[in-house]
């Protein structure tokens, strides 16, 4: 068959638009995965909870608000999100308010005192990331403020700042017995979770017993927990020596110390490896992460670093550790690790996917004679052995306040999420450099009201 000039043109033609719309058709826009984000509908004190949802761009990293979302976290204050039965379940740790309608959570006998009605909400996960109050659950002790499922994805933990007995505590209480006869302690109340509806059951302490002989309900910490990781084979807690509180963003801090418990992942028992804490030499822990076998004790305690001759103090600070038998720490040949000088009050870690890069989250705060603002710091990490080096061109923009930060599924996109101006912040990795670049056309995303925590789900259909 012969074709004239005029029909090869068309057939040219054709051929081009099929070529272009075969390209157009693998960078069609789709969601990697969706990322939900708990806060409250206002800054006002009654801390109206809610949860809000976004679907990811695969392409840009744009976020989308989630149809029917937000919604109620089903109480006041929520702190922690967790997501587990592969990707079917969402559980929010809603703190509560005190008597007097604020955020702020004392012990009991304390002004302003503890908060009431806090509770662990449990959503169902839908098509198109909607979610869907199922139950309410409720933890053993007063106080609860930090909640993680472990590795399994069969026991959900909830930290709780005071154990039952600090109501009326006496010599003979679960503290006591289990924490060589101290009688004012924080516990750990664990959850078994149903793989079919994701109902909570509780867990008892098999070791220890009250004063009546009957088993507790939960397992002592030592007092002033500030916060916990799981570390392989056992659970710690960063604890302080007395109590302390950023009315802020309604989180204890203060933290000097780490308690070690062994825990069981067949049972969900926590079993006492060591009746005393280790000492960090710090005053002013902040938060506990636990990843790629390194323990990163975040603190706003000030440090000297010292370049090119050159010093100057940041600060904050980044302890690294190694978890050895019995859950005993041991520093990392680096040592502690000075935080970025210009930024302050360390409170979320993420290591990417790689393990080669962390990314460090600042709050900021208001130290007399500083300057010290939120912002992200990234670390580039050696092997053989262990290093921690600023990447260059850290630290890198955030929000106001930024209160946790998270990589999304597809391990292009970081986000962390700012109490101070009610926003998301996102930014696209360069995975060889692991510098933070900015997004298209936005790095920034509001949300309804100041958000406190956040999580993403891989899980789109």
């Amino acid at each position: 068959m012969k074709f004239t000039k005029f029909g090869k043109a068309l057939l040219m033609g054709a051929l081009s638009v099929g070529v272009v719309l075969g390209i157009t058709s693998c960078v069609q826009s789709y969601s990697v995965g969706y990322l939900y984000v708990t806060g409250t509908v206002t800054a006002q004190t009654t801390g109206a909870g809610i949860v809000s949802g976004f679907k990811i761009d695969h392409n840009t990293g744009k976020l989308t608000a989630i149809n029917g979302l937000p919604v109620s976290s089903g109480g006041a204050n929520p702190v922690r999100a967790v997501l587990t039965g592969q990707s079917r379940f969402i559980y929010v740790l809603n703190r509560g308010v005190n008597a007097s309608g604020g955020s702020i959570c004392t012990s009991p006998g304390t002004s302003p005192g503890p908060c009431q009605n806090s509770n662990i909400t449990q959503f169902a996960v839908g098509g198109n990331g909607v979610l869907t109050a199922q139950e309410t659950f409720y933890t053993q002790g007063v106080n609860p403020f930090r909640m993680m499922v472990d590795g399994t994805g069969t026991y959900l933990l909830v930290l709780d700042h005071d154990s039952p007995d600090n109501s009326s505590p006496s010599s003979t209480d679960g503290c006591a017995n289990a924490l060589n006869g101290v009688t004012t302690c924080g516990d750990v109340t664990v959850f078994q979770i149903n793989q079919t509806t994701g109902r909570l059951s509780l867990v008892v302490n098999s070791q220890v017993t009250s004063a009546t002989g009957q088993k507790l309900t939960y397992f002592p910490v030592p007092a002033n927990p500030v916060d916990f990781a799981l570390a392989g084979s056992y659970l710690l807690t960063l604890n302080g020596s007395s109590f302390s509180y950023n009315a802020s963003t309604a989180a204890y801090n203060g933290g000097t110390s780490v308690f070690p418990y062994s825990y069981s992942t067949s049972t969900g028992q926590l079993t006492v490896t060591s009746n005393s804490s280790q000492q960090l030499g710090i005053t002013q822990g902040n938060s506990l992460f636990y990843t790629f076998n390194v323990l990163y004790v975040l603190a706003n305690d000030p440090i000297t670093l010292t370049f090119n001759g050159v010093s100057t103090v940041a600060q904050s600070q980044i302890l690294p550790y190694t978890v050895g038998s019995t859950g005993s720490l041991q520093a990392e040949a680096s040592g502690t690790v000075p935080d970025d000088p210009t930024l302050a009050n360390p409170i979320a870690l993420l290591e990417e996917s790689k393990g080669t890069h962390i990314y460090v989250a600042n709050q900021g705060n208001n130290v007399s004679g500083s300057n010290a603002q939120s912002g992200i710091s990234g670390y580039f990490i050696t092997a053989n052995p262990y290093q921690l080096s600023f990447i260059s061109g850290e630290p890198f923009g955030s929000g106001a306040g930024p209160q946790c930060i998270v990589e999304d599924p597809s391990n292009q996109f970081l986000y962390e999420a700012n109490f101070n101006d009610s926003t998301i912040y996102g930014r696209v990795i360069d995975p060889n450099s692991g510098v933070l670049n900015d997004m298209r056309k936005t790095n920034t995303f509001v949300v309804q009201g100041p958000p406190t925590w956040c999580l993403v789900d891989g899980r789109t259909s």
